[in-house]
């Protein structure tokens, strides 16, 4: 059973998004997932990221968001968790074309739903957003030819 544990805590700067798409990458070719699937889960963790960053924080560099990623036999569970502002109505968030910034697209948890096999997001006012993303590591078999 393969498993790992990965803690990774950084500053609420836009900048830091590409090194979790890095790490994220990395997992995944550790994993021997597929690149589409690889590609999907950055798609994800970024997308959880800079919510916490733009929205969570306010774009504010000056706050920490953390990336929490366990692996568990067929399972990569991955936790991204601000102490920021809080979502007021999270089943309105998560509607496709929905933000609080008229400037942003308001597809994070589209995206996210779309690319993991769970999600769940827990969050109060004021004191933050816990968004929890599960993939099912799905064994491939190879063919004998």
């Amino acid at each position: 059973m393969k498993t790992n544990h990965i803690n990774l805590t950084f500053s609420s700067n836009a900048e830091n998004v590409s090194i979790t798409r890095l790490l994220i990458a990395s997992v995944g070719a550790q994993l021997d997932l597929p690149l589409n699937d690889i590609e999907e889960l950055k798609v994800a963790v970024s997308e959880a990221v800079t919510n916490a960053i733009i929205h969570g924080y306010k774009s504010n560099p000056h706050h920490i968001v953390y990336l929490d990623l366990d692996i568990v036999g067929d399972n990569l569970k991955i936790v991204v968790k601000d102490e920021g502002c809080g979502i007021s109505n999270i089943e309105q968030a998560m509607q496709p074309a929905y933000s609080t910034d008229p400037e942003r697209m308001g597809l994070g948890f589209v995206f996210m739903q779309s690319f993991m096999d769970e999600l769940q997001v827990e969050s109060t006012l004021e004191v933050g957003t816990t968004v929890t993303m599960i993939k099912h590591l799905k064994q491939t078999p190879i063919s004998s030819h």
